[in-house]
């Protein structure tokens, strides 16, 4: 029986998600007699609870056989734990810490995927440091990359911190709202499509690499983009596979491969997009998506007939030191 300790929580702003994460891997592994779980709360402080106590993660994960890594956000997706995971030798899901430090980082991500031809948003990188000069930067801004922008934090996930902003009066004061929270943001160009996401899965089916249907993700006509709050909130049409030509769905799938190979990533992946006038923009990857009942992962596994039981069980069984 393999011991395996579900990893939840964190200090970071998707801390409710990732214990909805967490908490259905736990459900999955409960139905099985393969394995004995743990659950490792991490707060938002960042204390490791084991049994609602504070103990030391090397006192922990001496104890376990595999790692599952359901955090979200900072210090799960960005490497941090991984690096303690791959110190101890403890195998774990996901991948490794420095693919997952490249992708959580939006514009690192971007650098790494441009030589390789891949098509994305025009974009720039706003630092707060910038906002006494913002007044004579905003017209360069629209100059350089369009009247229709969109703005992120630059190291997040679950859209948090996401803003549409049509003019320049709304790109303004986006900024100075989200730069008293974050120190660097993403403007991105605005690309008006369809939204879509497609998954990787590892060593599925005798493939290597086995691709998952591409999602076609339908916010409610009310918002522009898909939300923070449309992603848990069951507003959000997803149609498992998307409205796509064959085309758009063989270059969907080739490059969210491609983009899973160049970052290395491991076990899973899902690369988001936007399709406009069958032309792909990569926007960004998710190392560690979502397991949630809401989430898009499992839903687009399920649609190979892969259910949450088994698609837990292959990662568990596939993860690597």
């Amino acid at each position: 029986m393999k011991r395996v300790a579900v990893l939840r929580g964190g200090p970071s702003e998707e801390y409710d998600v990732s214990m909805l994460t967490g908490n259905a891997v736990l459900r999955a592994l409960a139905e099985s007699e393969d394995y004995q779980a743990k659950d490792i709360v991490i707060t938002k402080s960042g204390d490791w609870l084991d049994g609602g106590f504070v103990r030391q993660p090397n006192n922990i994960l001496d104890t376990v056989d595999i790692a599952f890594v359901a955090l979200h956000g900072t210090y799960g997706e960005d490497g941090q734990v991984q690096k303690i995971l791959q110190r101890m030798g403890i195998p774990f899901t996901g991948s490794r810490s420095l693919p997952s430090g490249i992708a959580f980082n939006k514009e690192l991500t971007k650098n790494t995927l441009r030589p390789h031809g891949i098509k994305m948003p025009k974009h720039r990188r706003f630092h707060r440091s910038e906002i006494g000069s913002l007044e004579h930067e905003l017209d360069q801004i629209v100059s350089d990359l369009g009247g229709e922008l969109f703005i992120k934090p630059l190291a997040t996930g679950s859209s948090i911190g996401a803003k549409y902003a049509p003019t320049k009066d709304i790109l303004k004061s986006a900024l100075l709202e989200l730069s008293e929270d974050y120190d660097q943001l993403l403007i991105e160009e605005y690309i008006r499509g369809k939204e879509a996401t497609v998954g990787i899965i590892n060593n599925y089916r005798n493939e290597e690499l086995y691709i998952l249907p591409a999602i076609e993700i339908i916010p409610p006509k009310s918002d522009t983009f898909f939300s923070a709050e449309n992603k848990y909130n069951g507003m959000t049409e997803e149609l498992v596979p998307g409205r796509f030509s064959y085309r758009e769905k063989t270059e969907l799938a080739e490059i969210a491969a491609k983009v899973h190979k160049i970052i290395d990533c491991d076990s899973y992946s899902r690369s988001d997009f936007i399709v406009k006038d069958g032309e792909i923009y990569f926007l960004e990857l998710n190392t560690l998506p979502g397991l949630t009942e809401e989430s898009l992962y499992p839903k687009a596994a399920a649609a190979v007939g892969l259910d949450f039981k088994n698609l837990v069980k292959h990662l568990v069984d596939n993860a690597r030191r």
